[in-house]
């Protein structure tokens, strides 16, 4: 299996093949605190008693700190290695998680260097990235007979699991589809996955069986499922997914997007993007200089108020 990266415009792109089939992706943003990011903090808050705390980096972001030493006390500087990426939703956001080390000052790592044996290109073989993006910003994944409705919450990812078929056969069948999401849309943390309800307890065990057997390679703790079809699955979560990144800043999704595809554009002329108004706000100035060096065009920007924030245009257009 081999990892394959995009170094795009304001975000890192990867997709893990195995047998000419994209398997797995991860989306970094650049930016802020990171997973595996070492730097120094002052520690703002510490419960009298606590090992945990709150610390305050040099840039202004905060991060609940786990495993002080007992010596620390407010308004001490620590150095801090960032074990989760903040997590962004839509009424709020999650902290940073860090705890203290000896290591020395490094920035997180890009995903090059955090992929064993990644190999990077100007641009994925196929349409593969496209469609798990596809699948991650409309929350659905489709399979015979049924769909996951993936929801993203402040407590859990929640999966719906809806069809036509009978209960035990849509459970089972939403089983190989659930496995694939999981790693195509890097999911980690809690999540809830909502069967349809199965009274017989054979039935509960036999889904149960399979859903283990199916995520036998994935490091997590698992409920039984209860008499109203519900699973809950707990693994480690250091970054926000696919799946969070595009619920949660929307704008900030359809942007990237919009310069991905700008970036393919291959004749003469100027680049025109046009958008919906929050799309158009979300491109940075430096990611339009970034896209104007990498295509030698210039770049223009036009906001059209009718457009929906997905899909934008990207064209070639007279100088």
């Amino acid at each position: 299996m081999t990892w394959l990266i995009e170094q795009g415009i304001g975000e890192e792109r990867a997709l893990l093949y195995h047998n000419d089939r994209a398997v797995a992706a991860r989306l970094r943003w650049p930016g802020g605190l990171e997973a595996g990011l070492v730097a120094d903090a002052v520690l703002v808050e510490r419960a009298k008693g606590s090992s945990r705390g709150r610390a305050r980096f040099a840039g202004g972001e905060e991060a609940l700190v786990d495993r002080l030493p007992k010596e620390a006390s407010e308004g001490a500087t620590l150095r801090l290695e960032v074990t989760r990426t903040a997590l962004r939703e839509r009424s709020r956001g999650k902290l940073a998680h860090a705890r203290p080390t000896d290591a020395g000052p490094r920035p997180a790592p890009s995903l090059a260097e955090a992929l064993a044996d990644a190999c990077v290109f100007r641009r994925f073989p196929d349409s593969a990235w496209d469609e798990i993006w596809a699948e991650a910003w409309d929350g659905t994944v489709a399979f015979p007979g049924g769909a996951l409705e993936f929801a993203p919450t402040a407590a859990m990812t929640l999966i719906d699991v809806d069809g036509t078929l009978p209960a035990r056969l849509l459970a089972l069948a939403a089983i190989p589809p659930i496995r694939e999401a999981l790693a195509r849309f890097d999911l980690g943390g809690s999540i809830g996955i909502d069967f349809p309800s199965l009274p017989a307890r054979e039935d509960r065990k036999a889904v149960d069986a399979a859903l283990g057997m199916a995520l036998s390679h994935w490091d997590h703790e698992r409920t039984a499922m209860n008499g109203f079809g519900f699973v809950q699955m707990v693994a480690r979560s250091e970054r926000p997914s696919l799946l969070h990144r595009l619920a949660f800043d929307r704008a900030g999704a359809a942007a990237r997007k919009l310069l991905r595809s700008a970036e393919a554009l291959d004749s003469a002329g100027a680049i025109l993007l046009t958008a919906s108004p929050a799309v158009i706000a979300a491109l940075r100035p430096e990611w339009l200089g970034e896209l104007e060096r990498r295509t030698g065009r210039e770049v223009r920007v036009q906001a059209d108020p009718a457009l929906a924030l997905f899909p934008g245009h990207a064209q070639i257009v007279p100088r």
